[in-house]
């Protein structure tokens, strides 16, 4: 039966070599012999069972095992996903942020016509003015129903509201902020690319719009007037909308009134009331959202009574009960009204004031 091939070792060492085996076409190699369908058996096998010279052999399988295929499956249904949810996905984040505009502020004076009245108790003036049912601190300054935007969630535009509430808060009615003692509460809450001019308003205070410590925030001039009443009546509104797929913006339009009266004068002294109207529009990114910061655009607020003699820019000059102002401006402003004033100096209206 043996053929003249090569033995499986390989051709003995000094046996004849060379030429082409006339039968090497018709020798199968492993693989096609372990594919046949049919298998001779053992002569043992033969002997001891009587069988038939060869058997049938199970086909073997190929391609793929079922734990594999369903894997392959797996694997192709969640990258398919993943690319769904990609385009989809209303909250994906943008490829690139809108630079942060610098704070664009404005502040008008508004002085008396008259006398500033006053009385010794704070709560009577209070009662007597247009702030008599105004809420107390930060109570005035609630947050609004909010809903979710196109490309912002619920807890997103609530976290814009809060920050913004947070600034109008610390920015107005923190006493540390109101005396000029502190910045850094308010200064916390901007976004890192405001900080600059924030500081430099602080450093080199200016009448141009942009570096006017009283745009950032109310603060008194500690010299001339003090707290009467720490119980600050507050009014006012918060509304967010989106801009664009990257961007929130909350207005905010609130009234203070404060009772003062004379620095170091006692609880004897005649106290009075300063009205201060503020109106911010912040604005935020999605970076914003996520530290707790916010970006201040605009600041327009009225305040009085005050003199326009006196400059308001680094801090504000309150006249106190009796007192009068030098200049007035060109018409009556009442800062509990909407609409805005539209002079550099206006005079407080009457309206405005405590009727004692």
């Amino acid at each position: 039966m043996g053929g003249p091939g090569n033995p499986p070792e390989g051709t003995p060492e000094g046996g004849p070599g060379g030429g082409e085996d006339e039968y090497r076409s018709v020798v199968f190699d492993e693989s096609f012999v372990r594919a046949a369908r049919l298998q001779e058996f053992s002569a043992q096998e033969r002997i001891a069972d009587h069988a038939p010279a060869v058997r049938r052999r199970p086909p073997l399988r190929r391609g793929l095992s079922r734990q594999a295929l369903i894997l392959v499956l797996l694997i192709a249904v969640a990258f398919g996903t993943a690319i769904y949810m990609g385009v989809r996905h209303p909250y994906q984040t943008p490829a690139a942020q809108q630079p942060v505009e610098p704070l664009r502020m404005t502040v008008i004076p508004l002085a008396p016509q008259g006398k500033v009245p006053g009385h010794t108790d704070p709560e009577y003036l209070y009662a007597h003015s247009p702030a008599a049912q105004y809420r107390i601190g930060a109570e005035g300054i609630p947050l609004p129903a909010s809903r979710r935007t196109a490309h912002f969630s619920d807890s997103q535009v609530v976290a814009a509201l809060t920050t913004a509430k947070d600034y109008i808060v610390r920015s107005s009615l923190y006493p540390e902020v109101l005396t000029g003692e502190q910045v850094r509460p308010v200064r916390v809450l901007l976004d890192a690319d405001q900080l600059d001019q924030f500081d430099e308003g602080f450093d080199r205070p200016a009448a141009d719009g942009r570096h006017a410590p009283t745009g950032w925030l109310v603060r008194f001039d500690p010299s001339g007037a003090e707290l009467a009443d720490s119980r600050i009546r507050v009014q006012g509104t918060l509304q967010a909308a989106e801009t664009d797929s990257s961007t929130l913006e909350v207005t905010a339009d609130h009234t203070f009134v404060y009772a003062l009266r004379p620095t170091g004068a006692g609880d004897k002294a005649e106290a009075s009331l300063f009205t201060v109207r503020r109106e911010l529009h912040f604005r935020f990114d999605r970076d914003d959202l996520r530290v707790h910061t916010a970006q201040l655009v605009v600041s327009y607020v009225q305040a009085g009574p005050l003199s326009c003699a006196e400059d308001s820019t680094n801090h504000l000059h309150p006249l106190l009960a009796g007192q009068t102002a030098k200049t007035g401006g060109p018409a009556g402003t009442d800062p509990y009204a909407t609409g805005g004033a539209t002079a550099l100096c206006g005079s407080l209206a009457t309206s405005a004031q405590p009727k004692v």
